[in-house]
C-alpha cells in the first residue's frame, strides 16, 4: 500500500471530518437561545439537540458503511451530504423544538457519511502503524475546529441569529461536496467492493462482532465518546450556571479542547516508537485519573471546584481523549481489511450509541455543578480501561469476508 498522500487529500479528509464536530461546537453558544425562541418540550431539552445528532448519526452509520463497501466511498459521501443538506435545511426552517430535533437527526445521519466514508478511504490507502499516524494527524489538523467553532459560532449567532449557524452548515456542505466531486479520486476498485445484499451484510456484521477484540474496543470506544458527549451536551449551561461565564465561554472551551490537540498530534509522532497498544493504555489510565481528581475536588466544595481546578483537569481528560480517539479505531479496524467499510460502520455507529446512551442518561441528572460530569469521565475512564486490558488478551484474528 502507498505511504504518502498529496496534502490536498489530507486537508480534505480532516474537513469532511470534521463536519461533525463543526455541527456540534458551533451551535452550542446559541443552545440557550434556541430554547428561549423555541422553548422546551420535555421528555426533550436543549441538551438533545447534541445528543440526539449524535443518534442520528447511529443510523446512518449502520447505512452509510455498506453503502461505501457496494458503490464506492466517493458515492457513499455525496449521499451522506445530500441527507446532511436536507437535515440542516429542517433544522433552518424549525418553529418548535421537535422540528429542531428532527433536522438535527437528519443531520447527523447525513454526517456519517463524510465520517465513515473517509476512514474507510484511509483504510484503503493504509494499514497497521501507517494508518494510525494519518489518524492521529487528521486530528491535529481537525481539532482547530472545536477550539474556534463556538467563537465563529457566537459572531454568526450575534449577526444572524441561531438560524444563521445552519445557512453557514449548508453552505460548507455544498463546498465540501464539490471539492470531493471534482478533486478526490476513488479509493475503492470495483474488484474489490461488496454486493449490497442483506444476507451477505448480517453475515459479514456477525463475523465482525463476533471478534471479541473488536466488540470490547467498540465498547470502550463509545464510553470515551460518551464522557466527550457529556461535556459538550452540558458545556454551555456548566460554564454559566457554575461560573457565570457566558460571553467568554468560547475561550475556555478551545482551551480544553486544545488538549485533545496537543494529544493527537504527540500521539501522531509517538505512536510508533510506542505502539497503539501501550498509548491506548496511557489514555485510559490518564482519563480515569482526571476523572477521580475531578471528582474529588467536587467532594470538597460542594460541586463547584475553583475554575482553574476544572480547566486543568478538564484540559487532563480531553489530553487523554486525544491519545485514545486517535488509537482506538485504529486498533479496532486493524482486523477488519476486507470489511472496512461495514466495519468501520459497526465500530461508529456501535461507539455512537454507547456514547448516546451513556451521555442521555448522566446528562438527564445534570443539577447545575460540575460533579456529574467529573463522574461521567471517571467512569467512563474506568471501565473503558477494563475493556481495554479484556481486549489486549484477545486474539487479533483478520476478520474474513462473505461475498
Amino acid at each position: 500500500m502507498s505511504v504518502s498522500v498529496p496534502r490536498e487529500r489530507i486537508v480534505l479528509y480532516a474537513l469532511l471530518t470534521s463536519l461533525a464536530a463543526i455541527s456540534i461546537d458551533a451551535l452550542l453558544p446559541g443552545l440557550r437561545e434556541v430554547g428561549l425562541e423555541l422553548g422546551v418540550a420535555p421528555p426533550l431539552s436543549t441538551q438533545h439537540i447534541v445528543s440526539l445528532f449524535v443518534l442520528g448519526m447511529v443510523f446512518g452509520e449502520l447505512f452509510l458503511g455498506p453503502i461505501s463497501d457496494a458503490m464506492g466511498r466517493k458515492r457513499a459521501l455525496v449521499f451522506g451530504l445530500c441527507i446532511y443538506a436536507i437535515g440542516t435545511l429542517v433544522a433552518l426552517l424549525a418553529q418548535s423544538l421537535e422540528g429542531l430535533i428532527l433536522g438535527r437527526v437528519l443531520q447527523g445521519g447525513g454526517v456519517a457519511g463524510p465520517k465513515i466514508a473517509t476512514r474507510a478511504m484511509i483504510r484503503d490507502q493504509f494499514e497497521g502503524e501507517a494508518m494510525a499516524r494519518i489518524m492521529s494527524f487528521l486530528f491535529s489538523l481537525f481539532i482547530l475546529v472545536p477550539m474556534i467553532a463556538p467563537a465563529l459560532g457566537q459572531a454568526v449567532i450575534a449577526v444572524a441569529g441561531w438560524r444563521g449557524m445552519f445557512a453557514l452548515y449548508l453552505i460548507l456542505a455544498s463546498g465540501l461536496g464539490a471539492w470531493l466531486v471534482l478533486r478526490h479520486p476513488e479509493t475503492l476498485p470495483p474488484e474489490r467492493r461488496i454486493p449490497f445484499r442483506p444476507h451477505t451484510l448480517l453475515a459479514n456484521g456477525r463475523r465482525i462482532l463476533a471478534n471479541r477484540r473488536v466488540t470490547l474496543l467498540i465498547s470502550a470506544t463509545g464510553l470515551v465518546f460518551g464522557a466527550q458527549l457529556l461535556y459538550l451536551s452540558t458545556a454551555a449551561d456548566l460554564f454559566a450556571d457554575a461560573y457565570g461565564v457566558h460571553d467568554t465561554f468560547p475561550l475556555y472551551f478551545a482551551l480544553l479542547a486544545g488538549g485533545i490537540g496537543l494529544a493527537s498530534y504527540l500521539n501522531g509522532r509517538l505512536v510508533g516508537r510506542f505502539g497503539m497498544d501501550a498509548m491506548a493504555r496511557g489514555g485510559f489510565v490518564g482519563l480515569t485519573l482526571a476523572g477521580l481528581v475531578l471528582l474529588g475536588a467536587c467532594a470538597i466544595s460542594d460541586g463547584h471546584p475553583p475554575l482553574a481546578i476544572l480547566l486543568a483537569l478538564g484540559f487532563a481528560a480531553f489530553f487523554a481523549i486525544g491519545i485514545l480517539f486517535g488509537n482506538l479505531n485504529a486498533m479496532a479496524m486493524r482486523s477488519l481489511g476486507q470489511v472496512a467499510g461495514l466495519g468501520a460502520s459497526l465500530i461508529a455507529s456501535g461507539s455512537s450509541l454507547v456514547a448516546t446512551l451513556y451521555a442521555v442518561a448522566l446528562g438527564a441528572l445534570y443539577d447545575g455543578t460540575v460533579s456529574v460530569l467529573a463522574f461521567g469521565i471517571f467512569l467512563a475512564g474506568a471501565i473503558s480501561l477494563l475493556l481495554g486490558e479484556l481486549s489486549s488478551r484477545s486474539a487479533d484474528t483478520p476478520v474474513m469476508a462473505v461475498r
